[in-house]
């Protein structure tokens, strides 16, 4: 059965959903709407498998470390416990570990990896620290992206000349860059590169309207990012309100509903290689 929707960007693995993620996730596949719950420790990526494994198709899962969970020593992490019960060892980037549970079979991507610039380190020489820490750990999980030969899920905030930077070392990559609030002259470059541009709810609060009416129909993703970012006016997100995403990039567009969800589908089963 192919979907009508892919969110290419949900956190289902995360504790706010725990109770109900299963009926959650079989709603969603009712209503045809397949998912990737997206990693950003080692534990969220592991639960993020647990439950791919609990369906015969249509749910997957990534692995990866999120840039804020990396430990650069000079900024205090913040951890919401709804998203997960971090151990220390979780927000570590082991190359082994993370190799091992990536190359399980419903694992689809790397990610989300990045760079965020969000928080301030108060000098010079540590927000330097901030930087290269963040940089470091990127480049490794491109470099396992590569080994195992599978796309990519960019975070990137406040940070795409360093991300661009990073990138260009490397040939071959696939993959988007997730929740996209770039200018222009960024997503042209994105586009240039070969990647997508995923988009979600954001776009009812940032007029990104000009971007999406600029990006070909073939490079666009949907995505909730849920549990945040709801485009209703609601304190939390599911895959079920894709559909909201899918009306608005139609109505600026100016294409029918059903073009969008179907080259959406398609871009996210073709780069993520979905069965």
């Amino acid at each position: 059965m192919k979907p009508i929707f892919v969110d290419t960007h949900s956190h289902i693995n995360f504790n706010v959903f725990k109770k109900e993620a299963v009926n959650l996730m079989e709603k969603c596949l009712k209503n045809e709407i397949w998912l990737l719950n997206v990693g950003t420790e080692f534990n969220t990526s592991k639960i993020a498998i647990d439950y791919a494994n609990k369906f015969k198709q249509g749910i997957y899962a990534t692995v990866g470390l999120h840039p804020l969970y990396v430990n650069t020593g000079v900024v205090e992490l913040k951890i919401d416990k709804n998203e997960f019960d971090s151990k220390e060892s979780d927000l570590i980037f082991d190359y082994k570990k993370f190799k091992e549970i990536a190359s399980k079979e419903k694992v689809v991507a790397i990610g989300e990896i990045g760079l965020d610039y969000w928080y301030k380190p108060k000098t010079t020489a540590k927000k330097e620290v901030f930087k290269q820490k963040q940089k470091e750990v990127f480049i490794q999980q491109l470099d396992l992206a590569k080994e195992l030969n599978l796309p990519i899920i960019i975070h990137c905030r406040l940070a795409f000349a360093d991300v661009f930077d990073v990138l260009k070392n490397y040939e071959n990559l696939r993959g988007v860059f997730h929740c996209f609030t770039g200018n222009l002259e960024e997503a042209k470059k994105i586009l240039d590169m070969g990647f997508y541009l995923g988009f979600n709810g954001i776009i009812f609060k940032k007029d990104l309207s000009e971007i999406i009416k600029n990006t070909p129909l073939n490079r666009i993703l949907l995505e909730t990012d849920c549990p945040y970012l709801c485009p209703l006016k609601s304190n939390r997100n599911t895959p079920l309100n894709l559909k909201y995403i899918c009306e608005k990039i139609a109505e600026i567009k100016n294409v029918s509903f059903d073009k969008i969800a179907e080259k959406t589908t398609n871009n996210a089963t073709e780069l993520f290689n979905l069965k």
